[in-house]
């Protein structure tokens, strides 16, 4: 006589439990980014709607929900003026995607373009990031004294605070929705 063993559904995979979900407003403007616990939460209670996944589920006795990777509000939400991101040296790399402005190799510090010494204020239009070999050759000197050019123009992110540490892991999904 053979015993029969009922499935039991599989626990979330590591990538899944770690898993963030891009918050957007009824308009599509993007909110913040939650965790899938929160996103499955207001699935449930209908304050949201599923707009991108990635073919995973989630599982329970009565319910199968696809794991969501963006999701909208049903109700428009009013949210209040954000501060402006203040130029650190997370952010700026955050900003930069941690390549040098001079080089383009792996960059771990900030430079001032236009030098602190020499007038130059600390704000998004005069900082970049910078390899410790670019910084240190750069010292306080003007971009023309030593014949560099940047290859952008620096800028202020349009990510609002609640973005900078989720952006490091944003999902390629959300490309259609956050705007770098």
């Amino acid at each position: 006589m053979t015993q029969v063993v009922p499935e039991i559904a599989a626990p979330l995979p590591a990538p899944a439990a770690q898993a963030r979900t891009l918050l957007l407003n009824a308009s599509l403007e993007p909110l913040c980014i939650v965790s899938v616990h929160r996103a499955v939460l207001l699935m449930m209670c209908g304050k949201a709607t599923v707009l991108e996944t990635d073919g995973r589920t989630l599982h329970s006795a009565h319910v199968e929900l696809p794991l969501p990777v963006v999701i909208s509000l049903t109700r428009y939400v009013h949210v209040p003026v954000r501060r402006p991101v203040p130029p650190t040296r997370r952010t700026v790399l955050q900003r930069d995607s941690h390549r040098c402005a001079y080089c383009g190799g792996g960059a771990d510090t900030v430079d001032h373009v236009h030098p602190r010494s020499k007038g130059g204020r600390h704000e998004w239009a005069n900082v970049v990031a910078a390899c410790v070999r670019c910084n240190h050759r750069k010292a306080d000197r003007l971009l023309h004294e030593l014949g560099w050019e940047l290859p952008f123009t620096p800028r202020a992110p349009r990510w609002s605070i609640a973005f900078g540490s989720g952006a490091v892991r944003a999902d390629p999904l959300w490309s259609a929705y956050v705007v770098a």
